[in-house]
């Protein structure tokens, strides 16, 4: 499935909505170029969870919690050298625990990544805001 947004409210709303379909356990691995709309995604699908407060990338802190009708942990992986230095932070505790987890540069993880993760592709579109997301279910 695609999705076409045209603006980031716009990503911001299909975002929330698409939150309602998740599930506690559910990984999202978010791939594509910066400035793509991975983050105003995770923004939306936080309102969509309930989460009070700012949502903002954790590029330095490699993880943000937050806590919604499901708990949201938000990653971006983009500044570690090798994959398994996400396991030194505890990311199976987070791929496999009652949240939501939501991975910002997931491709830079590699086997990591379990099978069941939903893959979405994030990419500039035609106009200055436009962007297209490609969505992959588990198993696709």
């Amino acid at each position: 499935m695609t999705v076409i947004t045209e603006s980031p409210e716009e990503t911001l709303d299909w975002a929330a909505a698409f939150a309602a379909r998740l599930q506690p356990g559910a990984v999202l691995a978010l791939i594509g170029d910066l400035g793509a709309g991975k983050t105003c995604f995770v923004q939306g699908l936080a309102e969509g969870l309930q989460v009070t407060g700012p949502v903002n990338s954790p590029t330095y802190t490699l993880v943000n919690e937050y806590e919604g009708r499901l708990p949201l942990y938000h990653m971006d992986v983009y500044r570690l050298n090798d994959p398994e230095e996400a396991l030194d932070f505890g990311l199976n505790e987070y791929l496999y625990g009652r949240g939501v987890t939501v991975i910002e540069w997931a491709d830079r993880l590699g086997d990591l990544l379990p099978a069941t993760a939903w893959q979405l592709y994030f990419e500039n579109g035609d106009s200055e805001f436009q962007r297209r997301i490609r969505i992959q279910e588990a198993g696709e």
